[in-house]
């Protein structure tokens, strides 16, 4: 399963990509399952360290359903608008509650395939800070960090949405940077498939 997760608090530019991005996968084949933090109550991480002790978050809100569907992905993609030339607060928060993942069990997300998608409302406004965050907590905790490749993906999908969902849609440099990423990212979950079959 594919779990796309959207870090907007808005149903706008951002989701309308991640969406895109999901039909696109699910046209290829795949299972896709989409997450929004839009609505949700998903609290700051305290660094409590009672996940250290407890194997657990303390926290019980609505990261509980992600860690479900983290934990059935084979693919990641973390799409971010893009606030103040990085991710929302909304995906670090995502990303920081799931030290209590990596706390129960240190190679939870090992192996699985991760992209990232930016939505900035200038046309140079931080997509590729922001992507380069989401790349980064991929490494960070062993998942396979994909882009699109040079000449127009370098980092993954970026798009210019001029702050509305009728910018986005009109960015056809957008939707390249995203159809060259999906079709690597894609290529990608293939080939392990093919190594680890069905239970990777």
């Amino acid at each position: 399963m594919i779990l796309g997760i959207c870090g907007s608090p808005r149903k706008k530019a951002t989701e309308f990509v991640l969406n895109r991005a999901l039909e696109m996968l699910s046209d290829l084949g795949f299972e896709t399952k989409f997450f929004t933090v839009r609505g949700k109550n998903i609290g700051f991480c305290q660094h409590c360290d009672y996940c250290l002790k407890h194997k657990e978050c303390k926290l019980k809100d609505d990261m509980v359903e992600l860690y479900e569907l983290l934990g059935k992905a084979k693919g990641i993609i973390i799409a971010t608008p893009v606030y103040n030339g990085g991710v929302s607060a909304q995906i670090k928060a995502v990303m920081d509650r799931c030290r209590a993942l990596v706390a129960k069990n240190f190679d939870f997300f090992r192996g699985k395939v991760g992209m990232a998608i930016a939505v900035g409302g200038d046309r140079i406004g931080g997509q590729e800070l922001a992507i380069q965050q989401i790349l980064t907590f991929y490494i960070l905790n062993g998942m396979i960090p994909v882009s699109g490749g040079a000449f127009g993906a370098n980092l993954g999908a970026t798009f210019w949405s001029k702050d509305s969902l009728e910018g986005v849609m009109e960015d056809e440099e957008g939707l390249r940077s995203l159809r060259k990423t999906i079709k690597r990212f894609a290529e990608l979950l293939r080939i392990y498939e093919g190594r680890m079959g069905n239970n990777g």
